[in-house]
């Protein structure tokens, strides 16, 4: 773990679980396992309050404890995931890819989920739906039995799990214990439980909702569905979500429609009793997002985008098609989806794609001979068995990122000798002025400034052992991975410059945006009492010309901002996708 990565982990707790929470976090992160005691001390925190911030973090699934080190009956320990806090940072790209597969319905399951760090799903239920008919017209309401379709195919397409059961911390103690005097006790497994390795993690539970006219909606396993085949857009800069643990009252029946009026301490007491008491059938069983799932959809999406624009349509639907096909059976550690025939392929194909099986054959020949290496062939049988190559593809868009990189920064001459040392692995000064067809003093400028960021290496060869420079081969080369992580630990900084730009903005202009609120709150209650037009206009010029277009000039300006995190995410999902595909092999 990097100074970056802390770094921006800490601004992420900090501005969606405020400061405590962000000095516990980040102590987690520094320090490594803790317990309660040690925690307290070291951040100068009452305990109450650092019970509580561990509290969210478990919530929230950025936090594990288990069994001290010293074995069992030690204190429990405490262990931050950086890697669960930077996914933060993509929570609207997973909320926007929910919406453009599943609808403003799988949009508002996956932010809940969320937002909550998980929940039941006749709580979900509940609330989305009464979400949903709080944005509908007077009159009408929200179905649970439409919600309960949308998280089904959620489930079921793997992008929402159950979480992993919690193992009692006397388990691990008793299992510890010798069945004989004689013998050692097998040390205590520290590993925490995975969703997948609970075998219910996939199935839906039978649920019950209280319908319409009190007629009870029963709900269990419905058959499977696939995801639909469309492109999601770019990612919408205006979704904005502020991430707390918030109360939550769900209504029976129908969604309710929120009213005006604020209920007492002592109703929402007793509404909160009698939510409790109603039973639903799930009592216990939690769901979380399966990060692992949308990074898979997301992989998939990035390797259709490159072959579309590499070739064409046809053949970016083809590998679609393909990543399909064998979506919910690869794992994301595998190196290959599941090996599919060209029969299978042609029948799998989208109605709208009338291609002839000759075509399909040609389509797939050209597929294999590209240099990119993007679909295999792995067998004869079925008129040809075809797999994708997952990591090949995830190298080739990893190198396509570092190229871009260092022709934005240093130029299209300095872009070709990069390009020039990956193909060609090594070469002297000499040899890569003539291959690149660039003046020496020039292609020693670029090389040399290559060599100062750390984007090129040089390799030293001796002819003797005395390493004498005039018996000294000088040799400069590329390694993809190690320049990979270079590049993704500045995104990690670049993220969180952006992240305390913004910041800094809406601190220094406080004042005006809390103005603009309670403007725009007055502006509601007056139209939702049917105040006169003229009563309208005099609360809008409360606020003054030039006030309105500091306001316009900083919204635009949190706008571009908020557009430059999402791109730059872009980035650091290929770069840790390829980073983790070398891991694996």
């Amino acid at each position: 773990m990097t100074a970056q990565e802390v770094r921006l982990c800490g601004l992420l707790l900090q501005e969606h679980f405020g400061e405590v929470v962000e000095r516990i976090g980040t102590h987690l992160l520094r320090a490594g396992a803790q317990n309660l005691r040690n925690i307290a001390n070291e951040t100068n925190t009452p305990l109450d309050l650092v019970k509580k911030s561990l509290c969210v973090l478990v919530q929230h699934g950025a936090c594990e404890f288990g069994s001290g080190r010293r074995g069992p009956g030690s204190p429990v320990e405490y262990r931050a995931s950086c890697e669960r806090v930077l996914r933060v940072l993509r929570y609207p790209r997973y909320i926007y890819t929910a919406k453009t597969l599943y609808g403003d319905t799988g949009e508002l399951i996956v932010e809940e989920v969320l937002q909550r760090g998980h929940m039941t799903m006749s709580n979900t239920v509940k609330t989305v739906a009464d979400r949903l008919t709080h944005n509908m017209e007077e009159g009408r309401s929200m179905e649970y039995s439409e919600v309960v379709s949308a998280f089904s195919k959620l489930v079921e397409t793997h992008f929402l799990q159950r979480c992993p059961p919690v193992a009692e911390m006397g388990t691990a103690a008793t299992s510890t214990t010798p069945a004989t005097p004689g013998t050692p006790a097998a040390p205590a497994s520290t590993d925490p439980p995975t969703a997948e390795s609970n075998p219910d993690c996939y199935k839906l539970p039978h649920v019950t909702l209280t319908g319409t006219a009190n007629t009870p909606i029963t709900h269990s396993i419905i058959s499977p569905v696939c995801i639909p085949t469309c492109k999601p857009p770019a990612i919408c800069n205006s979704v904005n979500i502020c991430y707390t643990l918030a109360c939550y009252v769900c209504g029976a029946g129908r969604g309710k429609r929120r009213r005006s009026s604020d209920d007492s301490e002592e109703q929402r007491r007793g509404k909160k009793a009698k939510m409790d008491s109603e039973s639903c059938g799930d009592e216990g069983i939690y769901w979380q997002v399966n990060f692992e799932r949308f990074h898979q959809h997301f992989r998939d999406q990035a390797i259709i985008s490159a072959v579309a624009s590499k070739l064409d349509q046809t053949s970016s639907e083809i590998v679609r098609t393909m990543l399909r096909m064998s979506e919910v059976t690869t794992t994301q550690t595998a190196a290959y989806t599941q090996p599919l025939s060209a029969n299978e392929i042609f029948r799998s194909l989208p109605p709208n794609y009338s291609i002839s099986r000759p075509i399909l054959d040609q389509y797939l020949s050209l597929l294999v001979d590209d240099p990119m290496e993007f679909v295999g062939k792995s067998g004869d049988s079925g008129g040809g068995m075809y797999v994708v190559n997952l990591q090949r593809a995830l190298a080739n868009l990893a190198r396509a990122t570092l190229e871009s990189v260092v022709q934005e920064r240093f130029g299209s001459r300095s872009a070709r000798i990069f390009r020039l040392l990956l193909r060609k692995r090594h070469l002297e000064q000499k040899q890569v002025e003539d291959f690149a067809m660039i003046p020496a003093k020039e292609a020693k400028d670029m090389l040399y400034t290559l060599l100062s960021e750390n984007l090129v290496q040089l390799q030293e060869i001796p002819k003797t052992p005395d390493h004498a420079p005039s018996r000294t081969f000088y040799l400069y080369t590329v390694n993809q991975l190690p320049t990979a992580r270079l590049l993704l630990q500045h995104c990690y900084k670049t993220v969180a410059n952006l992240i305390e730009r913004r910041l800094f903005e809406t601190k220094e202009n406080k004042r005006l945006l809390e103005k603009s609120q309670r403007i725009e709150a007055i502006l509601a209650s007056l139209q939702a009492s049917g105040a006169e037009p003229e009563q309208l206009t005099e609360v809008e010029e409360m606020i003054t010309a030039p006030e309105r277009q500091q306001l316009e000039a900083l919204r635009h300006h949190i706008n571009k901002l908020d557009s430059t995190e999402n791109q730059v995410d872009e980035t650091v999902f290929l770069l840790e996708s390829y980073i983790f595909s070398t891991k694996t092999k």
